[in-house]
């Protein structure tokens, strides 16, 4: 293992990078991706997995408002899912609820429909957490993922996330309760197997 830990007591949220991968470039996300985005906030499944009660279309004011504000959050980090092959924003990647005392954030991932199953998902989960252990210094990301959704939970422990505990019946969606599974992934982790466990031969630099 690889002791280079950063100080996170105030990580460089204010920085916006850019990380490339095989597929997919991770990019600041902007009020011009809002378009490409709107048919995640749309579609039925996608908020089913996410657990998202609101009822009605987006108020696309509103979203306007939040995706341009982006660029000037010291507190988490908003990044758009660009597939290489194609040139479309295809989801976001989102470091949120920092909590600066221990280190940590919070990982949300969302993907637009007809996208779910080509390995994107997990290249973006890849990129996001290496870069808040590698640059942000962070040493707890965190996430929670539904029962009726694992495709996700797979993607998340392919990265390394290990499951925690259950929030039992923590959703209510069409008059069924539902559990939710806490995972999460530590820096020590990252650092033996980067986002690849069983392969300790990657460390990261």
């Amino acid at each position: 293992m690889v002791d280079h830990f950063r100080d996170a007591s105030h990580p460089g949220f204010l920085s916006k990078p850019s990380l490339r991968g095989e597929q997919i470039l991770l990019r600041p996300v902007t009020v011009e991706d809002v378009p490409s985005l709107m048919p995640m906030f749309l579609d039925t499944e996608t908020s089913r997995l996410t657990g998202s009660h609101d009822d009605g279309a987006p108020d696309t004011g509103r979203m306007l408002t939040w995706y341009g504000s982006r660029q000037e959050q010291d507190d988490r980090l908003d990044l758009a899912v660009v597939e290489l092959a194609t040139g479309n924003v295809v989801g976001e990647a989102v470091l949120h609820e920092w909590d600066p005392g221990n280190e940590s954030c919070n990982f949300r991932l969302c993907l637009v429909p007809g996208t779910r199953g080509s390995g994107l998902g997990t290249e973006a989960t890849r990129l996001i957490v290496g870069y808040g252990f590698e640059e942000l210094g962070l040493y707890r990301i965190s996430l929670e993922v539904y029962a009726f959704n694992p495709r996700a939970r797979r993607v998340y422990e392919k990265v390394g996330f290990v499951a925690e505990g259950v929030l039992r019946d923590a959703l209510l969606w069409e008059g069924e309760r539902v559990d939710a599974t806490v995972m999460s992934i530590l820096a020590p982790e990252w650092f033996e197997h980067g986002g690849r466990p069983g392969n300790t031969d990657h460390v990261p630099v």
